[in-house]
């Protein structure tokens, strides 16, 4: 069973040297008293709840995965005891309004913890993290009676939620969903169809499930301007019957196995209109954006681990004997030692603590937009985060699927054996760049919108405070290196920006739908770039400040030598591809594959 440490060094790192908690977040209203010690303190109370507590259930938890009997499913062993003490901790509390029952704590704190609970089993820390999207779109549309109703025990744990958006026809084509909902005479609806894919769509770790259902009202527009959100619980508050809710199986995954993926039947249950009328989709995407974010950071905890037990095990296996082996030294060498381990080594490490920059940058910035007091700081945080969500879903989980995989590369045949844990990551992982949209939806967003918010004003913002990052580490001598290979790609970057949005101007379509996956991750290694020479920049100015931790800072700047060198160069060649054109992949006739 692999064996887990919480990265409390890393993130105190991250939060106090590169992004400067106290002045960024710790003056913000409401968090004066949420200084960094309180922080860590958290943080050093989650590390030990999912060492304790998650951990030993994740690996038996696959192997048993839910049970689906009778209508009903049950969790795998551990699963109801462990949410118990999750909720009665207060962990599903933790940023939630004071008002409805929360400890009103930052929301960059609830993702961290979010990635310790994945580090110790997605499968389990998808129950919580599904809830906590429920109760951001409740807070954000729901009518007060609606908010005092839900939000209480939904921060409590006691109840949990759900976003039921696919169906089987439609798949990710939200506008041919069919689910309806009738008006009926005391202001609900009856909303009536059958959902699939629905992650924790039924279980028995709490007392009812709250279910976000996307459901078209009678003579609504067609498409997806035609939908509406509804609150369709699964047992009725107050007296709690039975809604027209039931679970008609359960999906058998080649992952996330303790995460019981439901399909859903509605049999005219009722429902509550949450938002505006044809608004669903507005309502929904409050709900989505967070779960986007929140799924980046699920696919990031199943990379620590990977990379932590794959490092542990290169310092102790033996095999072969390296090539700088003194020939007096007896017997094999451990495999560390070997430069294609290290090689995977070191690109785990660059893509673990790069993505976590990445995504505590964003979550930080979750923060700001919710209590800054100048507006144009909050505007400045909200476009960043619209623009940055689908790269860091869509960048952050295919860098898990590499590490992961490497993961299992690094143990060898060992890798291969479920006993070790190594291929149950993988396994995991490679859910989340199918879900909350596909990756490939993830970069059309980005190219056809994203990169276009404000008539490309919130890009060329973010492109020059990179450019500004360059600029300051020219200017210093440990960093210059490193700083001109990032400004080449980022001048790769500008180009291919400035080509996808004339392109589509033009109604070249095809050629910027081609470019969409390429140009998604050559953003998302400029913006790791981005990240590395920051840390770079920290770690060389805490060590000459004269700091005793000395390996850990010096293991950062070797790190971040090494992305610039042997990851970041990957640009280049997603420039090209970009800049090639769609003709090859138009060319050939369907008839002709």
């Amino acid at each position: 069973m692999p064996t887990y440490e919480a990265p409390l060094r890393d993130v105190r790192f991250l939060l106090e040297k590169v992004f400067h908690y106290e002045t960024v977040i710790g003056t913000l209203d409401g968090y004066e008293e949420v200084g960094l010690d309180v922080v860590l303190a958290v943080l050093d109370s989650a590390a030990t709840f999912v060492q304790g507590t998650v951990l030993p259930i994740n690996l038996p938890g696959d192997n048993i995965g839910c049970l689906f009997e009778e209508g009903a499913v049950t969790t795998p062993p551990g699963y109801k005891r462990a949410y118990r003490l999750y909720r009665e901790a207060g962990w599903s509390a933790l940023a939630a309004d004071p008002e409805y029952g929360g400890q009103g704590l930052p929301a960059s704190l609830g993702l961290i913890v979010r990635e310790f609970v994945a580090s110790g089993s997605m499968s389990f820390g998808m129950y919580a993290g599904l809830s906590q999207g429920a109760y951001r779109a409740l807070l954000a549309h729901g009518s007060e009676e609606l908010k005092q109703t839900y939000l209480p025990r939904l921060a409590a744990g006691e109840w949990a939620g759900t976003m039921c958006m696919t169906e089987a026809e439609g798949g990710s084509d939200l506008s041919q969903l069919r689910t309806r909902a009738i008006p009926v005479a005391d202001g609900s609806y009856q909303v009536s169809g059958t959902k699939i894919f629905i992650s924790g769509g039924d279980h028995d770790l709490t007392e009812n499930i709250v279910h976000l259902v996307l459901a078209r009202l009678p003579d609504a527009p067609e498409g997806t301007r035609g939908l509406s959100l509804f609150v369709v619980p699964k047992y009725l508050p107050g007296t709690g019957a039975g809604n027209g809710v039931a679970c008609g199986s359960v999906e058998h995954k080649m992952g996330i196995r303790a995460s019981a993926t439901a399909v859903l039947h509605f049999e005219e249950a009722q429902g509550w209109l949450l938002g505006k009328e044809n608004g669903g989709m507005q309502a929904m995407f409050t709900m989505m954006n967070s779960s986007r974010i929140g799924v980046a950071v699920q696919s990031l905890g199943a990379a620590e681990i990977s990379f932590q037990n794959a490092l542990s095990y290169a310092k102790e296996r033996c095999q072969g004997r390296t090539p700088d082996a003194a020939k007096s030294e007896p017997g094999p060498s451990h495999i560390i030692g070997h430069p294609d381990v290290r090689i995977a080594l070191l690109k785990m490490k660059a893509l673990v603590e790069g993505s976590r920059a990445l995504y505590i940058e964003s979550a930080l910035a979750l923060d700001i937009k919710a209590r800054h007091p100048d507006q144009a700081e909050r505007e400045l945080a909200e476009g960043r985060l619209a623009l940055l969500t689908p790269v860091l879903k869509s960048f952050i989980s295919d860098c898990a699927l590499e590490v992961t995989y490497l993961g299992i590369q690094v143990f060898g045949g060992h890798g291969y054996v479920h006993e070790n844990g190594m291929e149950h990551l993988y396994r995991d992982a490679r859910i989340v760049p199918l879900y909350e949209g596909t990756n490939a939806i993830q970069a059309l967003d980005l190219v056809h919108r994203k990169i276009g918010l404000d008539d490309g004003r919130v890009l060329q913002a973010y492109l020059n405070g990179l450019e500004t990052l360059v600029s300051e580490g020219r200017h210093h001598a440990a960093l210059d290196t490193m700083a001109g290979a990032l400004a080449a790609a980022l001048a790769l970057l500008r180009h291919a920006s400035t080509r996808l949005r004339t392109l589509g101007a033009g109604g070249v379509q095809v050629e910027v739908g081609a470019a969409a996956s390429d140009y998604l991750r050559l953003f998302g290694l400029v913006a790791m770039g981005g990240a590395w020479l920051r840390m770079a920049r920290a770690a060389h100015d805490t060590l000459q400040a004269g700091s005793d931790a000395t390996d850990f800072l010096q293991g950062k700047i070797k790190t971040a030598d090494f992305y610039f060198q042997r990851v970041l160069p990957e640009t280049e060649q997603l420039h090209r591809r970009i800049t090639t054109g769609a003709t090859s992949i138009m060319a050939i006739k369907t008839e002709e594959f």
